[in-house]
């Protein structure tokens, strides 16, 4: 008895100090802190990343570092001191991630490269899960952070730009494809293509951003469900922002302001199903929103203001909802070239409706058309827009309201409200 115990002591022994040896082989506490500076035992990034043990912090101190193509293919921090300059030299991509759990903050990235068949970026994101970039400034960027099959990451507070005139030579601020469980928040995104893009991302958030002054769309997104844009605001951009060929989306408390153009709008939205649209302000544009092929939206308490047309709704549309949304001095309240089906307006404010309310209930006793007839024809003829402030135009929009002949008769809200909707 004496011998076997002796036997299970002295293995248990071994087994504990093989245990204690592994322990302090994956130990946190074997992470690094480097530093790279002129003066420092590393004055390479590349270098000071090859280095480094999974889980380190690499600080950056502040200077110019004239590299390119910088690869991470493990845990760790790289972080920037005073925003030190990584200069790309128009040589390819800034930083290249290719691991899980990698932090890039505080610095400045500029001069990535140009490439007609290559998508070079500041910052460029591939298979990583955990990863966070926050902090930093992208200038000259073709694409400034760039993610592709990625979860789980959070992009915030990074301000990303170019000077590029042309669409064919820009690329986007921040761009995800078929990625999920991403974070954009409180970023700024200028003088782009497209400021921010999606495309198969599920799961996601856009959040208080400020997309401006891009060339193409403020907010792109394509085949991209269940996701979540709230508190931005995209203003002056080529056309707006666009939607397209996704579900279960919902958009709130967004600003779409002077979206001008032959072609610009506030929102396109096609071929979207199951979506919310509710306490955006949609102010100056073309069009606020444009909607095509669309089936089960929602929009409410929504603010149309001094847009050309407030809503144009093109075909192929069932089952949306406008409630409460208040319409305020458009030049067209509402544009429909196609069947109502079973879409419904009720319960908004029309700045236009000239109605009365005896009853004093708050709501207008005799419906409002906002299909106007010069509507219908400027669709046909869109030359005829010169018109539109001529005494015969009111003539013939009094006389279809009175007789409904071109627009859709049943096309009218039932309960129009007196006084403009109050937001939280």
């Amino acid at each position: 008895m004496i011998i076997f115990r002796n036997f299970l002591e002295v293995n248990f022994a071994k087994i504990y100090t093989a245990f204690v040896l592994c322990g302090l082989i994956i130990s946190p506490s074997y992470a690094q802190s480097l530093e790279v500076c002129s003066n420092c035992a590393f004055d390479n990034i590349q270098e000071a990343i090859e280095a480094a043990t999974p889980g380190s912090t690499i600080k950056v101190r502040n200077g110019i570092y004239r590299e390119n193509n910088l690869l991470i293919e493990k845990s760790l921090h790289l972080v920037g001191e005073e925003l030190a300059e990584i200069d790309v030299e128009n040589q390819g991509y800034g930083i290249v991630v290719k691991s899980d759990n990698v932090t890039i903050s505080g610095l400045k990235i500029s001069n990535v490269g140009q490439s007609y068949t290559d998508d070079y970026a500041s910052i460029y994101i591939t298979r990583s899960n955990h990863f966070k970039v926050s902090n930093n400034v992208l200038k000259e960027a073709t694409f400034g952070v760039l993610v592709e099959k990625s979860h789980y990451g959070l992009i915030e507070n990074n301000t990303i730009s170019s000077t590029k005139t042309e669409e064919a030579s820009a690329g986007n601020g921040i761009h995800l494809w078929h990625s999920s469980n991403v974070e954009i928040r409180k970023n700024e995104v200028f003088n782009l293509r497209d400021g921010i893009y999606f495309e198969f991302v599920d799961d996601s958030k856009v959040i208080d951003n400020y997309s401006h002054d891009n060339l193409r769309y403020g907010l792109h997104f394509m085949f991209s469900n269940r996701d979540e844009y709230h508190y931005n605001t995209f203003t002056e951009n080529g056309a707006g922002v666009a939607v397209m060929f996704s579900k279960f989306i919902s958009m709130s408390h967004n600003k779409f302001f002077r979206n001008w153009g032959t072609a610009s709008y506030g929102i396109l939205l096609k071929e979207i199903y199951d979506a919310k649209i509710f306490q955006n302000t949609l102010e100056e544009n073309t069009i606020g929103i444009q909607v095509e092929g669309s089936t089960r939206i929602n929009y409410k308490n929504n603010d149309f203001i001094q847009n050309g047309w407030a809503i144009k709704v093109r075909g192929a549309c069932y089952t949306n909802n406008f409630e409460a949304n208040n319409f305020l001095n458009n030049s067209f309240d509402i544009s429909y070239n196609s069947k109502l089906n079973d879409n419904k307006f009720s319960g908004n404010y029309w700045s236009n409706y000239s109605g009365y309310d005896l009853d004093k209930n708050g709501v207008g006793d005799v419906p409002y058309r906002p299909v106007k007839l010069f509507s219908y024809v400027v669709n046909e003829t869109p030359e005829t827009i010169i018109l539109l402030r001529s005494l015969f135009i009111s003539i013939i929009d009094f006389s279809e309201k009175v007789s409904p002949v071109f627009t859709p008769d049943n096309l009218l809200d039932e309960q129009p409200l007196m006084k403009r909707v109050g937001h939280d």
